[in-house]
Order: C-alpha cells, then structure tokens, then sequence
C-alpha cells in the first residue's frame, strides 16, 4: 500500500516549485535538503541512525502509535502526488503493471473521507479520538485517471454524514473500497442498501474483533444477506493474539484461540468469510504455530470454503510442522476438536 502522507508531502513540495524524489533504499540521504521518512506499522524496519540528521523529519503511527503528530493542515488537503511511486513501479517491469499485489499502486485514489471513531478499543492506534467526523471531500483526492477509490476511514458509518458522502462517492462513478472495514454494529437497512446502491470494490469489510458482539453479528448480517443478495462476498477481519488485560499467559493463549474457531463458527453459519488478523504479541505464544495455520486457512478463501482446518493442516505431510501445532494443542485442549473439523 503506498504511503499516504508521503504522497501529501511531496504533493505539497512540488505545487511549492521543489523537486521531490523516491528514495527507495537509505542511503544518499546528506544530498537532499529535507528527507521525510514515514511508516505506518511498527515492524517496518529503518537504520535508527537516520533518525538523528538533521534534514530528516519523520512521524507516522509506525513511531508514534496512538500519539503520532497529524499533518499539517495544508499539507494534510493536498491532493496526493500519485507520480511519487511511478518509476519504482516502472523498474517493477511487467508485474508493476499487472499484478495484483501492486494495485494501490497502480489503479487507486486513496485518501479519508473520515477520521476518528468513538470505540476506543485498545489495541487501535485511533483509541484517542471520541467521534467519526468529516475529513476531505472526495475531490481533494480522487484522481479521474484512476479507476477505483479506496477509502482508509476509521469508523465511516460513525460520521453523521455518512449518506452525503456515500452520494459524492457515487458521482465519481468509480467502484469503492473500504479498506479498514465497516463498523457492522453500526448497519441499518438503510445504510445497507445506500452501501449496496455503490459501486463496492471487492468482498464487502467487516471485522469480529471480540465474541461478546456474536449476536449483533448474527443479527445484522440477516440485514445484510437480503440485500446483497450473493452479489459480494462479505468478510469479516477476525483479531486474535491481543490481550485486552495485557496478561498473556497459558489461560489467554488457549482461550483466544478457542475463541477465534468460536468466531469462524458463528461467520461459517451466516456464510461469511474470515480474514485473521495476528497482533504482534502472537509471536509471543506457545502456540504461535497455530495462528500461523489458522491464518493461512482462513486467509486463503477457496481452502477454507473447501476443507475443514484439520483436512487443511493434513495436507502437509506427516511429521510436518502445520501437524504438529495441531496435534499439540489438540492434545493439550482436546475440547478444540470439534471446531477443527467444522466445514463452510
């Protein structure tokens, strides 16, 4: 995924009459007069030495988390420079131009139409913000020459102005993607038809991050089953591995666990899809290879939609490591076997 704010920055620099340049590896940094370096997530790796010179500015959630300085104001609604990444891509040669993995790349306008949620969950990097409120028009970065939109809000049915700006959506005529997800327990009739009356990009976003919302799950999505109607996949986004009491201890590690198959379940009966997702800690776990199978079950749809997890796991040979993890904790937790041969 391109990086938003070094789209803005340099966006902003170039109208100013400045040349503004990828820098793809770190090194050369001393030959400019100002290098931005952003991040998003807290893995991607730097030299931290670059962090002390003197022409280097850097910020993003990936340093920061929940307390990352914002943009400032004009650079922040300055329509993204989507040439920035356009001779990095080039160099990719025929698989920049056609594979899927450089897409955002390629064929996107990306930009917020919101910013902020009310839930303050906390392992979000947003759990500082009490309220879902306009944040651009869709004019401020959506490129004609671009095919699709997609969207990085927050919480996007959380702002009171939803409607109006699923409607600006529409006049583009461009499909639409929400890439962070919809706020399921937010879903009405009406916003289910107004969303189903866009032109959506892909499976239809949700997540399941904890089990005590498995009604409202199962109750909003005979909402939504009607009036999609099959005409889009829907997948939910299921959180494991974080510890909201910050213990990680053998009694967390199983239940999670158990509670994430719980979770694929409940999406399994209302023909949904799950979309794991590992918070960093899980590589903490004594179980850690079980969450690496899980997510290459689930994550890959026609193999969950095919086989049960164990028929997944057995189709590594005997001895592998993907048995292991499963007949280790099956045996450790022999209560997990019934989800373990459970089918969509």
């Amino acid at each position: 995924m391109p990086n938003l704010a070094c789209m803005k920055i340099s966006g902003y620099y170039k109208q100013m009459g400045n040349q503004v340049h990828l820098l793809t590896e770190y090194s050369g940094f001393n030959e400019f007069d100002k290098v931005y370096l952003s991040k998003v997530f807290t893995a991607t790796r730097y030299p931290p030495e670059v962090l002390k010179m003197e022409n280097v500015e850097y910020g993003g959630t990936g340093f920061y988390l929940d307390q990352a300085p914002e943009l400032p104001y004009e650079i922040e609604h300055t329509m993204p420079d989507y040439s920035l990444y356009a001779d990095w891509l080039e160099s990719k040669g025929e698989e920049g131009k056609k594979s899927k993995k450089y897409k955002y790349y390629r064929d996107y306008s990306i930009g917020f139409l919101t910013r902020g949620c009310f839930r303050q969950c906390p392992f979000c990097v947003n759990r500082n913000k009490t309220v879902s409120v306009p944040a651009s028009p869709v004019d401020e970065f959506y490129n004609p020459q671009k095919k699709k939109i997609c969207l990085l809000d927050d919480n996007f049915l959380a702002c009171g102005e939803w409607n109006a700006l699923l409607g600006h959506l529409r006049e583009t005529g461009r499909p639409v993607q929400f890439r962070q997800g919809l706020d399921i327990r937010l879903i009405t009739r009406k916003k289910a038809r107004e969303l189903a009356s866009c032109r959506l990009d892909g499976d239809l976003l949700f997540a399941f991050d904890n089990i005590k919302d498995k009604e409202t799950v199962i109750e909003k999505m005979k909402i939504i089953k009607p009036i999609f109607q099959e005409s889009k996949r829907i997948k939910f986004y299921v959180l494991t591995g974080f510890d909201a009491d910050g213990r990680y201890d053998r009694t967390f590690w199983k239940q999670d666990i158990l509670q994430a198959f719980e979770r694929i379940r409940i999406l399994m009966g209302v023909r949904a899809y799950p979309y794991i997702m590992r918070y960093e800690k899980y590589q903490e776990s004594p179980y850690r290879g079980m969450y690496v199978n899980l997510s290459r079950w689930c994550n890959q749809p026609q193999m969950y939609k095919q086989m049960s997890f164990r028929e997944f796991c057995y189709l590594s040979k005997e001895g592998s490591a993907c048995r292991t993890y499963l007949e280790e904790y099956e045996r450790d937790f022999p209560e997990i076997s019934s989800y373990f041969d459970m089918k969509f």
